[in-house]
């Protein structure tokens, strides 16, 4: 008796360089507010630091292909789209401010390192937490699709057990939830709590904790498999870091009239030697 041995079919090459040769046309996702890196601004373009990267990274395509006229085009997408919407084909590059995870890299490739934030509280003056065990009984605002909301979810069965949490479709929502006072303290990466705190001038009545939840290293993101898209955004961030020209790249969103985040020893440690790093989390056997 003959037994026809049927292989699996293989999974199609990502050739997205291929797709921009063609159509002439890239598309990048962005979000609407996670100011300083990614947002819509007053004349309602996209801006931020990571845009400024991937419009970088664009420069280097239209170099490698030899097509100076690529149309750049732009897609605003939530946190809990970012992977589908990449995965699906509808954006390109996904720029913003994605945390490269191990669990992240199991369905998307990251480009190098372009910022380190770490996971904070932010909460009224009067509370402050230096421990996990600070925020025990407390209603905490957090992000749906965030690191921040997979690591809670894990601290819920363990050292948080008796806390509350509220998940909000964006930082926006956390955060205003957080000045009505429907919750005691908002959970979520450093850098993106100092941008929504710049943007309201109105707030001095918050602060940021000293107890750092984990380490966050930022990247765009790229289709796993998509090799020859994701060599020229890498290739586009090693010149910026070889060159230095990344210092006033990041002096025009970081050091500003009405925001300052100095940059970081981990931050600049991925300038000197660019890698690709997942996070991890800093409250031990859990992962973000």
């Amino acid at each position: 008796m003959a037994i026809a041995l049927v292989a699996p079919p293989a999974q199609a090459a990502v050739d997205t360089m291929s797709k921009i040769r063609e159509t002439r046309t890239i598309v990048l996702g962005v979000r609407e507010a996670v100011p300083p890196f990614s947002f819509v601004n007053a004349q309602k373009q996209p801006a931020g630091y990571s845009v400024d990267l991937c419009m970088n990274a664009v420069e280097e395509i239209k170099r490698e292909l030899k097509l100076p006229d690529i149309k750049v085009q732009y897609k605003l997408v939530a946190g809990p789209e970012r992977i589908p919407k990449l995965l699906a084909g509808e954006i390109d590059l996904e720029c913003g401010s994605t945390t490269n995870t191990m669990a992240r890299q199991e369905k998307v490739d990251f480009s190098y390192t372009f910022f380190v934030a770490g996971m904070r509280v932010l909460t009224n003056n009067s509370l402050h937490v230096e421990t996990v065990k600070d925020l025990k009984n407390l209603p905490v605002a957090l992000t749906k699709g965030s690191t921040s909301e997979k690591l809670f979810k894990q601290l819920a069965d363990g050292e948080l057990r008796d806390a509350k949490f509220t998940t909000y479709e964006n930082n926006g929502d956390a955060y205003k939830a957080l000045k009505e006072g429907k919750v005691r303290a908002f959970a979520q990466d450093d850098s993106l709590l100092q941008g929504l705190v710049s943007n309201d001038k109105t707030i001095d009545t918050l602060s940021l904790s000293r107890l750092a939840l984990s380490v966050e290293p930022y990247a765009v993101m790229v289709r796993k498999g998509d090799t020859a898209l994701l060599a020229a955004v890498d290739r586009s961030l090693a010149q910026l870091y070889a060159s230095g020209e990344i210092n006033g790249l990041y002096d025009k969103w970081f050091n500003t009239h009405t925001l300052t985040i100095k940059m970081g020893r981990l931050t600049r440690d991925s300038f000197v030697r660019p890698n690709k790093q997942p996070g991890v989390a800093m409250v031990l056997g859990h992962s973000i």
